[in-house]
């Protein structure tokens, strides 16, 4: 059986440069997500939304490779951050983050087939979070965007630079700061973590 990658089929999204930015058009894709607020790094809720969203990922990549027989790499975590007024938005204080959390799912997984996963999940793991995914479409548009490497509480220079970048390129900010995690921050350095800073943005006209 053949494993479908959807990180190389869609390399410009996944993979793009680490040295600069970029603006891609990102097309409407179907996302496992979960909303919640408040400071990851203490937050229950938060760890409990990845627990329950990694549940159903991966219970969805086992029924579609035993019903469909395809099988596929199960996609990285992926959050929109944001505050109710951006210009507060601080990476110091973090307990005033809003934040969607969500797993990209292939073409070919259907709200029925989520339905029933679900089902499963919650007789076998019952993770406390489950019953707040949803199955729904995020259609993000033009962005600007670059592969970051190194820590966390490291990226507000580079964000600001890509700020500035989307404003030279004739472009204003439009929707929430969007990071997609390539690594498993519990094994991987910080220096050494990969994450794609991802802004859409909108013409100014």
């Amino acid at each position: 059986m053949d494993k479908t990658d959807l990180k190389k089929e869609l390399k410009h999204l996944y993979k793009p440069s680490k040295k600069e930015f970029t603006i891609v058009d990102v097309p409407s894709m179907h996302f496992l997500m979960i909303d919640g607020h408040g400071n990851p790094n203490t937050s229950s809720n938060y760890q409990e939304a990845i627990e329950a969203l990694y549940a159903m990922a991966y219970g969805l990549k086992f029924a579609s490779k035993k019903q469909l027989e395809k099988d596929y790499s199960v996609m990285p975590l992926e959050g929109l951050w944001w505050v109710e007024d951006i210009a507060e938005f601080s990476l110091e204080n973090k307990d005033d983050w809003s934040w969607t959390m969500m797993i990209m799912q292939p073409e070919w997984i259907t709200a029925e087939m989520v339905e029933t996963v679900m089902e499963a999940v919650a007789r076998k793991k019952n993770p406390p979070a489950l019953p707040h995914i949803r199955f729904d479409a995020y259609h993000e548009g033009r962005a600007a965007q670059i592969m970051y490497i190194g820590a966390y509480n490291d990226e507000h220079p580079t964000i600001a630079r890509m700020h500035a970048f989307i404003e030279e390129e004739g472009y204003a900010l439009s929707g929430k700061h969007h990071e997609i995690y390539l690594n498993d921050a519990r094994r991987t350095a910080p220096e050494k973590l990969k994450t794609i800073l991802r802004q859409p943005i909108r013409s100014k006209a």
